[in-house]
């Protein structure tokens, strides 16, 4: 007997099991990867870290599919404000801000599909947006690890027309030893940057290159145990003029995590990028995956 899969809305005794599949979906992007039932809840009421889009967005509908009692898809799906206060590309419009499906489950997918287009319709808005943000740092778009989740925005009608970035991770192990990168000329100057903690390279009293670690992207909240993630946020240098300043900087860097108990850093890249692909890679990171950005829909 074929069970056809019913959407609905979330209800909050679907807690754990939406939680295993946002789970399951961060384990196919970051190594170790893994968020609290609280977090994946929390997520869906707010998102304080996008202190700039989050106050435009009115509604919030979290869409799940259930195939013998078990969720097997789910979607989060905002809608904006139409208003002048919000970008011309957000007003009126709306996000499905995750779509997630087990694979293999393509009846479920297309099921979950309808269920987000039939509410954008119902917002009435004018076109919408499909990405893959997760509460996790390193996880957003759609990851070339989820083939799963792009052929069915695709069967949907949404297409991608933004950028591809590639996001690498490095252990702190792994980046450049602070003693053997020592330089009797550079100096480091820490601060608070824009982003997180800057590390600034100075000779001779100017910069000449800098990073910015932002250390709240590994809360306790959103981790497994053991497992401490900071984001590479910004980082400039003039490596044409110097190339042994960035090694160095990533050797500051290494200690300052050292000393915070941080394990992993992470960065993303534009994935054309290929020079400071290879840069960071031979700096001690790896390619984890890359994922594109930019996927949208006209709905009326």
């Amino acid at each position: 007997m074929q069970i056809v899969p019913r959407a609905r809305l979330a209800r909050r005794d679907d807690r754990e099991q939406l939680a295993e599949l946002v789970n399951a979906h961060l384990s196919a992007v970051i190594p170790g990867a893994r968020v609290s039932v609280n977090t994946v809840l929390a997520s869906l009421e707010r998102q304080p870290e996008e202190y700039l889009v989050d106050p435009w967005v009115v509604e919030r509908v979290t869409v799940v599919v259930e195939q013998l009692e078990r969720v097997v898809a789910a979607a989060h799906l905002q809608r904006f404000a139409d208003r002048p206060a919000v970008s011309d590309d957000y007003r009126g419009a709306g996000l499905v801000q995750w779509f997630l499906v087990v694979p293999e489950a393509d009846s479920a997918a297309d099921a979950l599909l309808r269920a987000c287009l039939a509410q954008l319709a119902a917002w009435d808005v004018r076109l919408a947006y499909a990405d893959g943000q997760l509460p996790f740092p390193g996880v957003y778009g759609v990851p070339a690890t989820w083939p799963h989740v792009r052929a069915a925005l695709e069967r949907g009608g949404f297409a991608w027309d933004g950028t591809a970035e590639t996001v690498l991770l490095a252990t702190t192990d792994s980046l450049p030893d602070p003693a053997r990168a020592a330089s009797a000329e550079l100096t480091v100057r820490r601060t608070l940057g824009p982003a997180g903690v800057r590390l600034a390279a100075q000779r001779g009293g100017a910069t000449v290159g800098f990073l910015e670690l932002d250390l709240g992207a590994g809360r306790a909240e959103r981790h497994a145990a053991g497992v401490r993630v900071a984001e590479l946020a910004d980082w400039d240098v003039d490596d044409e003029a110097d190339a042994s300043v960035l090694p160095w900087l990533l050797g500051q860097a290494r200690d300052w995590l050292g000393l915070s108990e941080v394990h992993r850093l992470l960065v993303a890249e534009d994935a054309a990028d290929a020079e400071a692909l290879a840069q960071l890679t031979g700096l001690g990171f790896r390619e984890l995956v890359t994922t594109a950005r930019g996927w949208r829909r006209a709905i009326r």
